[in-house]
């Protein structure tokens, strides 16, 4: 399912020798790939930049007991940046993200079931070293 970002084109942070860069092309993007590729560290930036941008809200395993698809039915106008997605989101909650057309999700996980997601939607982190500095940005899933 192809849909055009709802609330950012692109983002990018930088966190002491780490640089994301991330330019969206759908409403929803599943960042897939293997352990080990940064993740859950570019999570973690993004997760700091929640304090000073309104339009961020992230969700991780620490959120596990909470009731997700309530908290997302309650925002409007935020990425919705979720890590450990396969473990955090049930089917009905995956449901809704697919048809949530006021908020735009980056997905972290390696299970795009039920988000009604296509090629078009799958992404995978690459990290590249530009001088003293790692720069990550996400390119189509092959």
């Amino acid at each position: 399912m192809k849909s055009k970002p709802v609330v950012m084109e692109h983002f990018s942070t930088v966190h002491t020798s780490f640089v994301v860069d991330f330019t969206f092309t759908n409403n929803i993007t599943i960042l897939m790939g293997d352990s080990g590729t940064g993740k859950t560290a570019t999570f973690s930036f993004i997760r700091e930049c929640m304090a000073v941008n309104p339009r961020i809200l992230c969700l991780d395993n620490y959120d596990y007991q909470k009731d997700i698809k309530e908290i997302i039915r309650q925002i409007e106008g935020k990425l919705v940046v979720i890590d450990n997605a396969d473990i955090l989101l049930n089917d009905d909650t995956r449901k809704h993200i697919s048809l949530d057309d006021k908020n735009q999700y980056l997905i972290i996980g390696r299970n795009p079931k039920n988000l009604f997601a296509t090629q078009e939607n799958l992404f995978e982190l690459v990290s590249e070293k530009v001088g003293e500095q790692t720069v990550f940005t996400i390119q189509p899933y092959l």
